[in-house]
């Protein structure tokens, strides 16, 4: 940007009183580097650093912890980064309640700190939960095992205030200031990647936590897998999570479940009972648990539970890659590179599985994959973009079909 814009630009940012620095190469969104990053400390100043924004014509992108930020496509232009770090307080803690509000950029690692004080969690357990960020979990739709018995984040949301493209604060659920009517604010914002608005605080129903854990271990071939996870999902011990790793597809699959609360013991070993010979019963989990293995490229793969058998078939026809996550959910993670990775996305895709590329960097050669496959709803979230953020300002292009 010629010295004049630039020197321009920071005046205008400077002007929303938000505090501004220039922008490095660990900034970057999916490779391509903003100009600023902007700190604010409060929705006042969200608003006031997105009005400034909309007034000079500038897109944004929000970030975290930056966990997930080379999640989705990159970005169409990025000139100011929000970085939402100072947006880190607890304002709200009712323990007599099970209610908590908190601003965007608290983490999950300080919020259970706080919480587990109180005998309480948000059972949010999705990946790299210690450093991940309230919003950055909102905004990417993150989830984890315990999924399967308590909800995703979505489902535990009870109220959200975001901050729109024109710098509009708007609030929907718990205590509500003002509403944008006809929404769900939550749920829109919800896995929106930032292309609607800033996420700056959310409430949400919080849980005790269990008396007790206990774990069942066991290792099955390829085709047990979904009978398996039929018996655990049916049985009266109640497990609050079936995950599986499948690090090697030639060779069997580790499968996990988690019983908590009361009697944990006795009905973890219910459920090995119903794994048969070889299953056991163990106080801690395995490692791998509700984390992908980290390869570049990632993939969520989401199939009906009746569909298990035939996505782990698919999925072994490209023995390079890994899979991990949840058969009784039906929602696992794919990894690995290479050709191998781009066609088994578009294998799964036949096979009838819902797939979205999360991470596909440029130097392994799929940045030209399709990322998102045949969203039926896309007309329609068109139209929501167009309605929240029509100068197309807010992450532009970083989701489904561009928007």
């Amino acid at each position: 940007m010629p010295g004049g814009k630039a020197q321009n630009v920071t005046r205008v940012l400077a002007g929303s009183g938000v505090t501004v620095r220039e922008a490095g190469p660990p900034d970057a969104v999916g490779g391509v580097l903003p100009g600023w990053v902007a700190l604010p400390e409060s929705v006042e100043e969200v608003s006031a650093l997105l009005r400034a924004c909309a007034g000079a014509g500038l897109a944004t992108t929000a970030v975290g912890g930056g966990t997930k930020l080379h999640w989705g496509a990159p970005p169409e232009r990025c000139d100011v980064l929000i970085d939402t770090c100072c947006l880190n307080e607890v304002i709200e803690y009712t323990p007599g309640d099970l209610v908590v509000r908190v601003q965007a950029g608290v983490t999950l690692e300080a919020l259970a700190a706080l919480l587990a004080e109180q005998g309480q969690e948000l059972v949010c357990d999705g990946p790299f939960g210690d450093e991940a960020t309230i919003g950055g979990m909102l905004a990417t739709g993150a989830t984890g095992p315990r999924a399967f018995r308590y909800g995703t984040p979505r489902d535990l949301l009870i109220g959200i205030t975001v901050v729109l493209a024109d710098g509009t604060i708007a609030k929907s659920g718990g205590k509500v200031v003002k509403n944008v009517a006809g929404y769900d604010l939550g749920k829109l914002f919800t896995g929106s990647y930032g292309t609607l608005g800033v996420i700056a605080e959310a409430a949400f129903r919080l849980h005790p936590v269990p008396a007790a854990r206990a774990w069942v271990l066991a290792r099955l071939s390829r085709d047990a897998v979904q009978r398996a996870a039929v018996r655990l999902a049916a049985a009266q011990a109640e497990p609050a999570a079936v995950e599986l790793d499948w690090p090697d597809l030639r060779g069997p699959v580790n499968l996990a479940a988690l019983v908590e609360g009361a009697a944990a013991g006795q009905r973890a070993h219910a459920l090995a009972a119903l794994l048969g010979e070889g299953a056991e019963v163990t106080g801690e989990g395995p490692e791998w648990w509700g984390e992908p293995a980290g390869s570049e490229a990632l993939a969520e793969v989401r199939c009906l539970p009746a569909q298990v058998t035939r996505v782990l078939g698919r999925v072994a026809e490209w023995p390079g890659l890994s899979l991990r996550g949840s058969p009784v959910a039906g929602r696992f993670w794919l990894e690995g590179a290479g050709e191998g990775f781009g066609a088994a996305v578009a294998g799964l895709r036949e096979a009838g599985a819902r797939v979205s590329v999360l991470a596909a960097p440029y130097d392994l050669g799929l940045d030209k994959i399709d990322r998102w496959g045949e969203v039926s709803a896309l007309p329609l979230m068109r139209r929501v973009k167009e309605q929240f953020d029509p100068g197309r300002r807010m992450s532009p292009g970083r989701f489904v079909g561009g928007i």
